[in-house]
């Protein structure tokens, strides 16, 4: 197997690992999301105040190959085509791994570089915990992930 492969077997086992299908969340009422701090938002958001739209949330790390060449790059088309009223994508930065480099001054800057204008969360850590708290609530196994959310504030799709 390619060593980056291999690499991204083992970084999806560790996440599988503490997130045991128990604890999956169901599709039903949104967990509220954990955030440390926001960006490209004048006021932090929240899903009591978004509710009424469909929200689209792009879970990512800035130093994911997968998030960087690929979802990031659909959701910003999504969110350029989408743009309007009763719909909102939402970036939530969960990292799971090398702490150290991805803060919030790094990804600040990686998001002007990328062209990211839609609001992003960055995920809060609790405790010596390595997840982080929005992740370990909607039971996310790694990123990059989507959750679409419904007007009425129901995760109806949960994807890795």
């Amino acid at each position: 197997m390619p060593r980056a492969a291999e690499v991204a077997r083992l970084r999806v086992q560790r996440v599988a690992s503490v997130n045991t299908p128990a604890a999956l969340p169901l599709l039903g009422a949104a967990p509220p999301w954990q955030v440390e701090r926001w960006l490209n938002t004048p006021q932090p958001l929240s899903l009591a105040a978004l509710r009424g739209r469909v929200l689209l949330v792009h879970a990512f790390q800035m130093l994911c190959p997968g998030c960087v060449l690929h979802a990031l790059p659909q959701t910003q088309r999504v969110a350029a085509a989408l743009a309007r009223e009763d719909f909102a994508v939402i970036g939530l930065h969960s990292v799971f791994e090398h702490h150290a480099a991805m803060r919030p001054e790094a990804l600040q800057v990686f998001l002007h570089e990328y062209g990211v204008d839609f609001p992003v969360a960055i995920d809060a850590h609790l405790d010596d915990d390595p997840l982080p708290a929005t992740m370990r609530a909607y039971g996310l196994r790694g990123t990059p992930s989507t959750l679409l959310i419904d007007r009425s504030g129901r995760l109806r799709l949960h994807h890795f």
